[in-house]
């Protein structure tokens, strides 16, 4: 609606003023050649088209405005509940009265504000007619006296009426263009609250492109903290939540959420060397999620360097960047299209072959032969045609595909039926060999072989251990009797 508002306001009412004002002088021209005195009578009232505009124009901006809030509002009100999870939240506790009466609710108070905002614009056109009417009343009258005088014929004052008319006209239509761009001028505001928003990572000017990755990570002495007005949505930092709301539910499947603390991270440092599995373990919230995003400079950290072989990350390309980290996170986003058109998203010029060996290995390919329509098969809105094992093997496969350096791993096996969670393994198992690894283990049964594992309570590593040191972290950790082996112990008992 802001897009199309401002559209029209560059495409039709600038082109209206421009047109009724070469119409308007014009027919001052040829007036003043008919009768000077007539025509500076009909001029006197010009004013009067010019006065109202202002204040009807502020006071329409003003309905205009709340006119996009209440649209934004019942957007999102329908984005969250006719989508595929909000239909079944509503559906399964029996809510659908409850919804169906809060979008009665917004979809009044959208007509509301929109009956209001026409009865304005009714009466102010009501009122420029008024003004027209009237000055060609004193016109005719003294037009009139004149001719009963013999100062000119009555042909005269007749081809004067006309010609008044064609000022009048193109006179109201200026002053109600007028208003019209500035109303228009809400969605140009609107959308360019969108446009001017910072770009909070930026490369760069002196940014390099990575050549080849060995893949080495490094955190030295890391911090990252929410800010008083951090939304917690990248990209989206300090929108005002009531014009944006809209804006702020499409990103909300993408939300980072903000832990209770403000530090989310303090002090981190560790290094992990080309090849190796570290595993973050550690309580829901304690900064797992914010090192995984950290990594691939979804966010700057607050203090402290992230190096990746040894070059500051900052320093690096976002491109460089993309192209060297691969990500699987625990909620796999799929667009509505094709399975082939998700897998390929990672690599646009990848050929069927390399589909198929990515399918393979991610142990999806058969499952999709399955399939009537296989890898043309449409897998619906955040892909709801399919279960939650078949959705992760696919991210796996577009992981695949796309042949990162660095693997960055938020396993969602813990929700799955065992079969599903031994095929996903099994694939975690094919793409990490050779390729250094990042995984939030929230069982611990999938890295008891892991090279480096890092425990974080609170946004602090307090436990550490490296295979290099007793030839296995896991064991290490446990003979620690610290958090970890709490961990264990409450997933498998003693």
């Amino acid at each position: 609606n802001d897009v199309v508002g401002a559209q029209r306001a560059v495409t039709g009412t600038f082109i209206n003023i421009v047109t009724n004002f070469i119409s308007v002088t014009a027919t001052l021209i040829i007036m003043f050649s008919l009768e000077w005195r007539l025509t500076f009578l009909s001029i006197v009232i010009v004013p009067l088209f010019v006065a109202p505009t202002r204040k009807v124009g502020q006071k329409l901006r003003k309905i205009r405005r709340q006119s996009m809030e209440l649209n934004a509002k019942m957007n999102a009100l329908m984005q969250e509940t006719l989508n595929i999870d909000g239909a079944l939240l509503v559906k399964l506790f029996g809510r659908q009265s409850t919804e169906s009466q809060h979008f009665r609710d917004r979809s009044s108070d959208v007509a509301d504000i929109g009956v209001r905002s026409a009865m304005v614009g009714r009466w102010f056109f009501m009122g420029l007619g008024l003004i027209s009417a009237v000055g060609t009343a004193l016109v005719f009258w003294l037009g009139g006296h004149m001719v009963l005088h013999g100062v000119f014929t009555v042909g005269t004052i007749v081809a004067f009426g006309a010609y008044l008319a064609q000022l009048y006209g193109p006179l109201s239509s200026i002053s109600n263009a007028h208003v019209e761009f500035a109303t228009s001028m809400v969605s140009f505001e609107r959308v360019f609250e969108i446009l001017d928003i910072p770009i909070e990572i930026q490369d760069s000017s002196d940014a390099v492109k990575l050549i080849t990755v060995q893949g080495k990570v490094t955190f030295r002495d890391v911090s990252f903290s929410f800010t008083d007005n951090d939304t917690s949505y990248p990209g989206l930092a300090g929108l005002d939540s009531d014009r944006n709301e809209f804006v702020r539910n499409q990103a909300e499947t993408s939300r980072i959420k903000r832990p209770s603390r403000k530090m989310a991270l303090e002090k981190v440092s560790f290094t992990i060397e080309p090849g190796e599995l570290a595993a973050l373990v550690g309580p829901s919230g304690a900064g797992k999620t914010t090192i995984s995003y950290l990594l691939p400079r979804l966010y700057d950290p607050t203090e402290g360097n992230i190096l990746l072989d040894d070059k500051e990350i900052h320093g690096i390309s976002q491109q460089s960047l993309a192209r060297a980290i691969g990500m699987v996170t625990q909620e796999t986003y799929l667009f509505n299209d094709t399975l082939k058109a998700n897998l390929v998203y990672a690599k646009p010029d990848a050929t069927d072959q390399e589909i198929k060996a990515a399918c393979q290995a991610a142990n999806i390919d058969t499952f999709i032969k399955s399939l009537s329509d296989g890898y043309d098969t449409i897998v619906g809105a955040r892909g709801y045609r399919l279960s939650g094992g078949e959705r992760q093997r696919i991210a796996i496969a577009r992981v695949i595909l796309k042949n990162p350096r660095i693997l960055v791993l938020d396993e969602a096996t813990s929700s799955l039926d065992s079969q599903s969670e031994a095929l996903i393994q099994e694939a975690l198992q094919r793409i990490m060999k050779g390729r250094t690894s990042l995984v939030i283990a929230h069982r611990l049964s999938t890295i008891l072989n892991a090279d480096l594992i890092l425990v974080l309570d609170q946004g602090r590593i307090i436990e550490q251990a490296h295979r290099r040191e007793t030839g296995s972290a896991h064991e290490q950790l446990l003979g620690n009797e610290g958090l970890y082996a709490n961990l264990y112990h409450t997933q498998f008992g003693d």
